[in-house]
């Protein structure tokens, strides 16, 4: 992560050199776009965060570790569509899911969604791209998801 952080002060200060008229210009947008998206982000995480709270561990557990992979990856796929999560918290999740005995598919899937699918930022990016294109969007990241766990269960021999 340290590396994004030093490539992004790299990619700063070049900016500045080239046009420090500019870089403030897009700094100052940037920042106004920040505070604009900002309340309604943090509204999303705390009600993501208090029914992910209200649910208990055994409940996802039995549902994502169930035997029948399809009906693992779907529910992984809903869930996943339906969550909003940063990847540092997913990740981990994931770790211990399939430390629980989850199946790589259903992580694939839940992790491909939960990264690439928004339900529950539908209204914020339908407001900056429009609600055609970010239908579009998450329908193929549906789609890709599907790929992706297909994929992932051939490559650990859970399919085959």
């Amino acid at each position: 992560m340290y590396v994004l952080y030093i490539i992004t002060g790299l990619a700063l200060i070049v900016s500045l050199i080239a046009s420090r008229e500019k870089t403030w210009r897009a700094l100052k947008i940037s920042i106004k776009l920040l505070v604009t998206i900002l309340p309604a982000f943090i509204t999303m995480l705390i009600l993501v965060s208090v029914v992910l709270f209200l649910v208990p561990d055994k409940v996802i557990f039995a549902c994502l570790g169930n035997h029948n992979r399809t009906i693992g990856v779907l529910i992984a796929t809903f869930v996943g569509s339906i969550t909003l999560m940063p990847g540092f918290i997913a990740y981990p999740l994931c770790g211990i899911l399939l430390e629980k005995g989850v199946s790589y598919m259903v992580l694939a899937a839940f992790s491909t969604t939960l990264m690439m699918v928004g339900v529950l930022t539908y209204p914020i990016e339908s407001r900056y791209f429009g609600a055609k294109v970010t239908i579009i969007r998450n329908l193929v990241s549906l789609v890709i998801t599907v790929i992706v766990a297909i994929a992932t269960g051939f490559f650990f021999g859970e399919i085959g």
